[in-house]
């Protein structure tokens, strides 16, 4: 038996920060979550792309990690993305999840260098042999564009690796995957405009950015889809594109974290060198997202 399978929608939890850029404003953090639970977040996703854990400092990382655990008080998984470029890292912040009670952590594949499949596998039979909570794959074409579905369905066989948040708009390379692991591997559309499309090759649950900002339609979504209302569920989807269109066209975390400020959540601006946007560039978006009928357009 593999375990942990997340099912629903989780946010892809932004992670806020202080003025000074660095620091984690826990009493946002706090808020934000409870928030998004009362929303029908289905668990949390943190520290990963939206998360910006790979350009935050360790000791923040680790403060992020405990704060989201302790604020989700086992309502809810929390999965940790803990991938550093430095492995003794990334194999400290898994330890550290799983001391501190995360239901599962997760890693993109090494990059930058090249590595080949045989890198990749012994990457994540390492992470998996230095913890024993579930071990989820981020597979995202930015970071290693050469995972495809047999390699995966190989890492799959390591005895707690148990899925893969599936980053990709490849949706015949997630059909071939889920065939390939007979349906076991736990499968998490990762694009926020496809869920729908993902839902339907055969993904359990979605993982998304801006899910922080328009979680109740993500939620609507996936409830019309798991009750075969396909049309009401595809009208949504093409209503939340619209806005996520707008979104990629700014920067997505950036632009995410701005909507969380219009919302009323004091989550600070993106890592630098991110976009960083001013108070007159914060009213033309929201001028803009208003027109395309965000917040309210459920």
């Amino acid at each position: 038996m593999k375990g942990l399978k997340l099912e629903g929608i989780l946010p892809a939890l932004i992670t806020p920060l202080q003025a000074d850029n660095r620091s984690i404003n826990e009493k946002t953090v706090e808020r934000l979550m409870e928030s998004l639970l009362r929303q029908g977040a289905d668990g949390f996703y943190i520290l990963g792309g939206t998360g910006e854990g790979l350009v935050i400092g360790r000791a923040e990382r680790e403060q992020m990690c405990e704060l989201a655990v302790r604020c989700a008080a086992g309502r809810k998984p929390v999965v940790c993305h803990i991938a550093s470029m430095n492995l003794d890292e990334t194999l400290a912040l898994a330890r550290h999840a799983e001391r501190v009670g995360c239901d599962a952590v997760a890693s993109v594949p090494p990059f930058f260098f090249y590595y080949d499949a045989e890198d990749i596998y012994q990457y994540y039979k390492r992470i998996a042999g230095s913890v024993q909570i579930p071990v989820i794959i981020y597979y995202h074409p930015a970071a290693q564009r050469e995972m495809k579905a047999e390699l995966i369905a190989r890492i799959f066989e390591i005895d707690n690796v148990t899925g893969v948040k599936w980053s990709s708009g490849d949706l015949f390379e997630m059909m071939k995957l889920r065939l390939m692991t007979q349906g076991d591997m736990n499968i998490i559309n990762g694009p926020d405009e496809l869920l729908l499309e993902g839902l339907t090759a055969g993904a359990d649950a979605g993982i998304g950015s801006t899910y922080n900002i328009m979680l109740p339609q993500f939620v609507r979504i996936y409830r019309l889809f798991r009750e075969g209302r396909i049309e009401e569920a595809r009208a949504t989807q093409m209503r939340v594109n619209r806005v996520v269109e707008y979104l990629i066209r700014e920067e997505v975390i950036p632009s995410v974290k701005a909507c969380a400020e219009l919302l009323g959540f004091e989550v600070g601006r993106a890592k630098f060198p991110m976009r960083q946007y001013s108070a007159e560039d914060c009213r033309r978006m929201e001028q803009e997202l208003n027109r395309l009928g965000w917040p309210d357009f459920i």
